[in-house]
């Protein structure tokens, strides 16, 4: 029987959450052994996951958004950490934890504690994990400036403000895309390169992609002749017609070139880059998710 024992790594922002103390209490009155640690500052993640690990916990729970979910799965990968992990998804986007079907309700978030995990990929970029999502483009800029007092105040929302109100630096990237029986290059407005679904507060750019097949999921968006026209249809939400225009294929790995430079973004970690290698790490992590969860393949 599997021990009923779990480490909760908790973004320090969410420490006074009514909602998370309720559903850590009536796990405990459930027969769980819970830690709850906070994170603070940059790092801590990384030192509380091998905190979590050296104490012996058989389950780790990442607390937060996306880019929580990204330092606690990369600090369990970079530990070689046999530990299972589940989500208590807190964060304003929440993008794989929605695409894959995981409460957002604290207290059904953590009965998914009790469902036996599954192994699931990681995505690496030049090495630096992502679980979710390397996007690449005006959607990475929209991500990296949207202030948190936004997120707070208008939630998935503010990435849309954002983007409408930042028209006036629209200009399109140049790249060389190369992979496994793929080319491409030219101009692009945005691209996503995926492990799961979704991203930017729920824009679905790679709407078939599972996370445990051992493959990425690529999209590119190339450059129109009206972009501020079409970027504001993809970002009221009108993702329909993405199929028509964008350039689709499913690899092991897949190298990008852009000579100029690009802004990227890692799960909600903002980088930028002119050259970088994406591939898989098959089968890296076990996550607790949902029955029938949309991300498995398989019964999921």
């Amino acid at each position: 029987m599997r021990e009923r024992k779990a480490w909760l790594i908790l973004h320090g922002k969410q420490a006074l959450n009514e909602e998370v103390r309720a559903a850590v209490h009536n796990l405990r009155e459930q027969g769980w052994e819970l830690a709850v640690r906070l994170t603070w500052e940059a790092g801590d993640a990384e030192r509380l996951v091998r905190e979590g690990l050296a104490g012996g916990y058989p389950t780790l729970i990442a607390g937060g958004g996306d880019g929580t979910l990204r330092d606690v799965a990369e600090a369990m990968l970079e530990a070689g950490a046999e530990a299972s992990l589940a989500m208590l998804p807190l964060g304003t986007a929440n993008d794989f934890a929605r695409a894959a079907g995981v409460p957002l309700v604290p207290m059904e978030a953590l009965q998914l504690l009790e469902i036996e995990p599954r192994p699931v990929d990681l995505g690496l970029a030049d090495g630096r994990v992502f679980l979710n999502m390397a996007t690449g483009g005006f959607g990475s800029t929209v991500t990296a400036h949207t202030s948190e007092e936004m997120k707070k105040v208008f939630g998935g929302a503010a990435y849309l403000l954002t983007g409408l109100s930042r028209f006036a630096e629209l200009r399109s990237a140049f790249g060389r895309f190369h992979g496994p029986g793929f080319e491409w290059e030219g101009d692009f407005l945005a691209m996503g390169i995926g492990n799961g679904r979704q991203a930017g507060g729920g824009h679905v750019l790679c709407p078939e992609a599972l996370a445990d097949d051992g493959m990425l999921d690529l999209c590119i968006v190339p450059a129109p002749q009206d972009i501020p026209a079409t970027l504001g249809t993809l970002l009221s939400g009108g993702m329909l017609g993405l199929e028509t225009v964008s350039i689709r294929a499913r690899l092991p790995q897949v190298e990008l070139e852009a000579p100029e430079g690009l802004a990227l973004n890692l799960d909600g970690e903002p980088t930028q880059s002119n050259r970088l290698r994406f591939e898989t790490c098959p089968a890296a992590l076990r996550m607790h998710l949902p029955p029938g969860c949309a991300l498995l393949g398989g019964a999921g």
